[in-house]
C-alpha cells in the first residue's frame, strides 16, 4: 500500500467536567489527529500529547512540529505492506514516543481496514467486551468526592482510581472505602511522593486498594523497587515504562506488580505488543490506561485491552464520562451489568470519524500528498 496523502488536523475539544490531578485543572483537550490515506482507505491515529509538558515531555506544540516537520514528510509516498514497515522509516527520529504512535497507530487501522478485519483481530486479541473503570480527579472537598464515586458506581462502573496527591491520599481514600467496602479502589499519584512518604503510603496498605499508581518520580524504577518491598499494595507503573528496557529493568527490580500500557508512552502498538508479551511471561499483571482521548484513541484502547494479558479493569470510560460531542461515533458506553465495553466489530478502529465535527474543534491543519 502507497501512502498517497496524510492529514494531520489539531483539534481541542471541551471537556464534560474539569479533571484535575496532581499536575493542575484541565478543562480542555487538545490532540492531534493523524490520517493516512491509501487506495480509497484511510487510517486514523492520535496524538495523545497533552498542552503542558508536566505528564510527559512532549507537548502538543512539540507533536505537531515533529509529526508535520519529519515523521510525515518520512512517510509520505512510502509502500507499506504491514504496521511494522514504518518503524525503519521513522527510525531516525529519537524518543517522541507519542508523535510516533499516532503515526503506527494510523497505519495499524489502514491495515487493518485493507484486510475486512477489526484492530484487535489484527493485534492477537479475542474478546467481544473489556472490563473498564473511571478515573475521578482531586475533588475541592471530600464530599464532592464521595458524590463523584457514588454516581459512577450508580451508573455501574466497578473499579473506582482516585487521584492523590500530597495532603489528599489516606483521609480521602479511606472515605471512599468506607463507603463502599465491595468496588475495586486505586490511588493514582501521579509521582507526587518521594520515599520520604513510605510511612504514609504504608497506611494505605489497610484499604484493600487494587494498586497505588505511579507513587514516585516519572523517571524512577529503582526507588519503585525499594518502596514495593515495603508494601503490600501492588505499585503500578505508569509514567516510568517508556520502552521494552523499561519495562525488563522494572522486572529485573521487582520494581512493581502491575504496569498501565499507555499506547501513546511507547510509542505505538508494535511496542505495546512486545511489552504485553514480556510482562505476561513475567507474571505482571496489565490494564491498559487512557489519556483523555477522543474515540479515535479510545478505540485504540479498547481493541488493545482484548489482549490475555490485560487482567485488570482499563481506563476507558464511556465517552460521555469526557465529551458532549465526540468525533467519532457510535460514542463508548458502558455496558452496565458487567462493567465492560463492547468492542467494535467493524474493520479497522470500527469508528466512523465525523470531519464536520473536527472541523468545528480544528485549530490547525496540515496535508501532505504523495
Amino acid at each position: 500500500m502507497k501512502i498517497e496523502r496524510i492529514e494531520l488536523h489539531h483539534i481541542d475539544m471541551p471537556l464534560v467536567h474539569p479533571f484535575r490531578t496532581s499536575f493542575g485543572l484541565e478543562t480542555m483537550r487538545p490532540c492531534i489527529l493523524v490520517a493516512l490515506y491509501s487506495e480509497g482507505i484511510v487510517g486514523w491515529g492520535e496524538c495523545v500529547a497533552m498542552a503542558d509538558p508536566f505528564y510527559s515531555a512532549e507537548t502538543i506544540t512539540t507533536g505537531w512540529h515533529i509529526l508535520h516537520d519529519f515523521l510525515a514528510p518520512m512517510l509520505i509516498g512510502r509502500e507499506i505492506d504491514t504496521p511494522s514497515d514504518i518503524l525503519p522509516l521513522v527510525r531516525r527520529v529519537r524518543g517522541n514516543q507519542m508523535a510516533r504512535a499516532a503515526l503506527e497507530n494510523a497505519c495499524w487501522d489502514l491495515v487493518a481496514k485493507a484486510q475486512g478485519k477489526p484492530l484487535h483481530q489484527l493485534l492477537g486479541g479475542s474478546r467481544d467486551r473489556v472490563t473498564v473503570g473511571v478515573s475521578i480527579g482531586i475533588q475541592p472537598t471530600i464530599a464532592q468526592l464521595l458524590d463523584r464515586v457514588d454516581m459512577f458506581v450508580s451508573l455501574g462502573y466497578r473499579r473506582i482510581k482516585c487521584k492523590i496527591e500530597p495532603g489528599w491520599e489516606v483521609e480521602p481514600l479511606s472515605r471512599v472505602r468506607e463507603r463502599h467496602p465491595d468496588i475495586l479502589l486505586m490511588g493514582d499519584a501521579n509521582s507526587a511522593f518521594t520515599l520520604d512518604d513510605i510511612a504514609m503510603l504504608q497506611q494505605l496498605d489497610d484499604l484493600d486498594l487494587l494498586m497505588i499508581e505511579q507513587p514516585l518520580a516519572y523517571n524512577d524504577i529503582a526507588d519503585h523497587a525499594r518502596l514495593q518491598a515495603q508494601l503490600k499494595t501492588p505499585i503500578c507503573l505508569d509514567e516510568s515504562i517508556h520502552s521494552v528496557p523499561d519495562v525488563q529493568a522494572a522486572i529485573d527490580l521487582q520494581a512493581c506488580r502491575i504496569i498501565n500500557m499507555k499506547v501513546g508512552r511507547v510509542g505505538g502498538l508494535t511496542t505495546a505488543l512486545t511489552i504485553h508479551d514480556m510482562c505476561r511471561d513475567a507474571g505482571i499483571a496489565m490494564w491498559c490506561g487512557g489519556m483523555l482521548e477522543t474515540g479515535i484513541g479510545r478505540s485504540v484502547n479498547v481493541h488493545l485491552a482484548t489482549l490475555a494479558n490485560f487482567t485488570l479493569p482499563g481506563d476507558i470510560s464511556a465517552t460521555d464520562r469526557y465529551y458532549a460531542a465526540d468525533i467519532a461515533e457510535p460514542p463508548f458506553v458502558l455496558n452496565r451489568d458487567d462493567s465492560t465495553m463492547s468492542v467494535p466489530d467493524g474493520s479497522g478502529i470500527g469508528v466512523t470519524v465525523r470531519e464536520d465535527r473536527i472541523a468545528d474543534y480544528r485549530l490547525h491543519y496540515a496535508a501532505f500528498t504523495a
